[in-house]
């Protein structure tokens, strides 16, 4: 028995490697991956070798990025963190054969895992299996954004997901993956209204498509149309909160013009490079907004004690259960074999081909998914 694995030789060079498949040994158990999600921002940079984590690392312990030895360098043999799983074998009692679970081991066919090392997420009966492979990262990142907007306006006292967008005007930068699930998620927990703004017009229909409102921030002043409408007072206009879902400073830029004075950007984004678009002279300083980062690996220190990644996985599901047609007609736009991983990844990288979600389908993916 084998698995394949998508594998970066280098720049722009994608293989297939096969590997030995390892039987479970005490205390582990294997999986044959069902799904597999691309994310076609971490992922592609890795393909253009733009990733900051080719040529430095991150220092857990003292909190610093050190630029020098590469902490992710060639061959990458793991991309990927959006896969779905079906249990083939255990050797541990934490985990039953046959069971569906959401992970994060990336573009493999197979994988032995250790369920005290890796993290997994058993997936209900009435989920679509195709959209499981939002729950182990995906899906709680962008609930976490929301996490850290509740923080933002009601520190420890934040109590639901919910707390920092019910009854406010949200802006969402960006209507990638990210973005989209970001604003359906505001609009879930009972946002006053929420608009994204991307300069992709294909992003734009997809978000129409999900029932939401999407501007051309290259067409028109979006800031100057938003805060137009949305006023608060004399001198107060703009978005309550900005959830900037692009990795573009130009992005982080305009998420600053749309809010309020004393406003926050909830920032989910990845940045692969400088900011020569921010301007932190203008809206920022004059404005006095806050720019608050939000990534899966930290929920709001404040709420640590009952929010964790768990918790965000919960979320997640309940917003693909009540959102789940649209986002399998919608935002899943291409299912393929594994064995073209290579050239689609290929393909995205040099834009000769434009997909909002991608997912590999694993060989027995029909038989398992049904």
């Amino acid at each position: 028995m084998s698995d394949r694995v998508v594998v970066l030789a280098g720049p722009g060079r994608v293989e297939l490697r096969t590997e030995e498949a390892q039987p479970p040994r005490e205390g582990t158990f294997r999986v044959e991956t069902v799904y597999s999600g691309v994310s076609t921002g971490t992922e592609l940079s890795y393909v253009k070798g733009t990733n900051p984590h080719l040529r430095g690392g991150w220092d857990p312990e003292l909190g610093l990025f050190r630029p020098g030895v590469a902490a992710t360098p060639y061959p990458v043999t793991r991309l990927g963190y959006m896969e779905v799983g079906r249990v083939v074998a255990s050797a541990t009692p934490a985990v039953a054969e046959g069971l569906l679970l959401a992970m994060a081991y990336g573009h493999r066919t197979g994988y032995l895992a250790d369920p005290l090392v890796d993290r997994f997420v058993p997936l209900p009966d009435d989920l679509d299996p195709l959209l499981g492979v939002y729950v182990a990262h995906l899906g709680p990142t962008c609930a976490n954004g929301l996490l850290h907007a509740a923080a933002d306006l009601y520190g420890p006292n934040a109590r639901e997901l919910g707390d920092g967008v019910r009854g406010r005007r949200v802006a969402v930068t960006g209507a990638g993956v990210v973005g989209l699930l970001t604003a359906l998620f505001a609009r879930a927990h009972g946002a006053a209204s929420t608009v994204l703004l991307d300069p992709t017009p294909r992003r734009r229909e997809v978000a129409a498509a999900l029932g939401l409102t999407a501007l051309d921030p290259q067409e028109q002043d979006v800031a100057l149309l938003l805060k137009s409408a949305w006023a608060h007072g004399k001198g107060d206009r703009g978005a309550d909160v900005v959830f900037q879902c692009r990795g573009q400073a130009g992005a982080l830029q305009l998420g600053l013009r749309l809010l309020r004075p004393q406003g926050t950007v909830v920032d989910l984004a990845f940045y692969q490079s400088g900011a020569g678009d921010l301007r932190l002279g203008e809206e920022f300083h004059h404005n006095g907004l806050t720019v608050r980062c939000a990534q899966v690996g930290r929920v709001p220190r404040e709420l640590a004690a009952s929010w964790d990644r768990e918790r965000l996985s919960l979320e997640t599901i309940g917003l693909l259960r009540l959102y789940a047609d649209i986002l399998r007609r919608h935002v899943v736009s291409a299912v393929v074999p594994f064995d073209e991983a290579p050239r689609l990844l290929t393909d995205l990288a040099q834009r000769r081909r434009d997909e909002t979600q991608v997912i590999f389908a694993g060989d027995r993916a029909d038989e398992w998914s049904g």
